[in-house]
């Protein structure tokens, strides 16, 4: 299984996924694995202008899910804001029991597991899709595009990173905006703007009062079952980079939050609009306009404790790791096991650990053998659950 795993990350390493620009890899992937396996009908379902998923079965049986998009994109002039460093990412290495790539934590490292194990299976269905990642404004997923055209299975399982256990319940999540709006200016006259040396200059008051907001968020979270709340600002932005003389009129805020309680998108931007607006009420931004737009992503869901898929899943990692999976709560990670249990569908989600490797943040870092014993468990799940 390891050389198998080798060959699968070597060939992902090599071609690139871009989120909703998977087309092109989903059909060269589709040939590959047709050489590779071809006992299995391999199929490339496309979504959207150039996205592409790659899906197969053995017949009836659960599905085993991945996605075949990375997070980001390498060698991406978006992608270097969010590392700060241009350098080309080097490719996979492989050193005794650790391989580290680009991309492996999301999603190729449990993606080439998903895809060995359901090779070797002999039953149930395979989906790696594209457009998996959050990305707002990100049009239909592959699994959304899947689940337009296919039947969907009483039971899923994801294959991703995340904690040494095994997930039933995890949140959902959402994106704010905040814009505060005052005057365009001139750099060189100051007092043109509104306020004074423009909107950005003060950005320190709304970032102030979405810290406290933030506190309180986090401090009112219920713990639901095993996941919790989270919150980050992700981007700020305001101004023209290629004329900063102009004193911009708008300065926007965009944070990522999850909650694994029912929150309502429409009534958390309300309440922090509040706050942001009294709180620029005491400041030189008193004059400025403030707005918060919510975009939901997913709400929170939950399969139940012992649904099949759930006993199942648990008996292959006691026979597996010789434990039960350890209990947690707080969890804060949201992927699209929520979008699966929203259409009826018992899911449950487990993967390796990834780690930044020791060369290169940019860079992923896991154990082979930890990604064998998954790819087993996956195995096993396929052959096991019913139709």
């Amino acid at each position: 299984m390891r050389h198998e795993l080798l060959d699968v990350l070597h060939w992902l390493d090599a071609t690139p996924a871009p989120r909703g620009q998977e087309r092109t890899a989903a059909h060269r992937l589709r040939g590959w694995c047709a050489d590779r396996w071809p006992h299995v009908e391999w199929e490339v379902l496309e979504h959207g202008p150039v996205g592409g998923s790659l899906l197969a079965a053995h017949g009836a049986g659960p599905l085993l899910y991945s996605h075949l998009d990375t997070s980001l994109d390498d060698g991406d002039a978006s992608y270097r804001l969010v590392t700060g460093n241009a350098a080309p990412v080097g490719p996979l290495t492989a050193d005794d029991d650790t391989v580290a790539g680009f991309g492996l934590g999301v999603a190729r490292g449990p993606a080439a597991a998903a895809l060995v194990a359901f090779a070797e299976a002999g039953s149930g269905r395979l989906l790696l899709a594209g457009s998996g990642t959050h990305r707002r404004d990100g049009g239909t997923t592959g699994l959304e595009a899947y689940a337009d055209a296919y039947p969907l299975p009483r039971s899923a399982i994801v294959a991703k990173c995340g904690p040494p256990t095994l997930l039933w319940h995890e949140p959902g999540a959402l994106y704010l905006t905040v814009r505060v709006t005052g005057r365009a200016g001139a750099a060189m006259a100051a007092e043109s703007a509104k306020p004074t040396g423009g909107v950005v200059a003060h950005a320190g008051v709304v970032l102030d009062e979405l810290a406290r907001w933030r506190t309180d968020y986090l401090a009112a979270d219920p713990r639901v079952g095993q996941t919790g709340r989270a919150c980050g600002i992700g981007a700020i932005s305001g101004g023209w980079p290629d004329k900063p003389d102009l004193l911009p009129a708008q300065l926007r805020i965009d944070l990522y939050v999850v909650a694994g309680d029912r929150v309502e998108p429409a009534v958390l931007a309300a309440e922090l609009t509040d706050r942001l607006r009294a709180r620029c009420a005491e400041s030189v931004l008193r004059d400025c306009t403030v707005d918060v737009e919510a975009e939901s992503v997913a709400p929170a869901a939950a399969t139940s404790a012992d649904a099949p898929v759930v006993t199942a899943a648990r008996a292959a990692w006691r026979d597996e790791f010789g434990a039960q999976p350890p209990p947690i709560t707080g969890w804060t990670g949201s992927t699209d096991g929520v979008v699966l249990r929203a259409r009826g569908v018992d899911t449950v989600r487990l993967g390796p650990q990834a780690q930044p490797a020791a060369d290169d943040p940019r860079r992923d870092a896991l154990s082979l053998a930890q990604l064998a014993a998954y790819a087993r468990i996956y195995r096993r799940l396929l052959t096991e659950l019913p139709a």
